[in-house]
């Protein structure tokens, strides 16, 4: 077998999958898992800043990311109002809207189709190993809105998400009586 007949196909797959993943988590029933929306809200606000920080020096670039994470946090505002929230026996759960959802979604592989058709037709060139950040969305402000969109519909949504299906606080025994007694 040759890697180079196989390579492709391999790296094909393992796009499907991700995309499947992705539209999975856009529709339906979700169990609350703290821990991987806590982790998904870090890398996403690490990689914004990181980005935010590398285009800094350009306004336009800059007013680009705002503007999709403007449209992004407006999304996730819309979002959290039609998602349905529920707790059960078997934990605490949450239905995003499928529309709001699709349009996430849609975006997403928006995004990487315009990336993997502009450098297969050889429109926009591969991202070269010395290549920066900047020189990298200057060919392609799409992507940097697209991406903002992202961060700013799953940053506020996740943590919206978590305030909303938050166990309520327990008392516990000690905290009724510390309070009843006199000084």
């Amino acid at each position: 077998m040759d890697p180079r007949t196989v390579t492709p196909y391999l790296i094909t797959a393992l796009i499907v999958w991700a995309l499947y993943r992705r539209m999975r988590r856009s529709f339906g029933r979700q169990r609350v898992q703290e821990k991987r929306m806590w982790f998904r809200v870090g890398i996403l606000t690490l990689v914004a800043v990181l980005i935010g920080a590398t285009i800094a020096r350009d306004v336009d670039l800059l007013g680009v990311l705002a503007a999709g994470v403007v449209c992004g946090a407006a999304l996730a505002y819309v979002g959290l109002r039609y998602t349905k929230f529920e707790t059960t026996t078997q934990g605490r759960f949450y239905t995003p809207h499928a529309y709001i959802g699709l349009v996430i979604a849609a975006l997403f592989v928006g995004r990487f189709l315009y990336r993997f058709l502009g450098v297969y037709d050889g429109t926009t060139p591969p991202a070269a190993a010395g290549q920066s950040v900047v020189a990298m969305y200057q060919h392609s402000p799409f992507l940097l809105v697209a991406f903002g969109a992202v961060v700013g519909y799953y940053v506020p949504y996740y943590l919206g998400v978590l305030q909303r299906t938050k166990p309520p606080a327990t008392l516990g025994p000690e905290s009724g009586a510390s309070g009843a007694g006199g000084q």
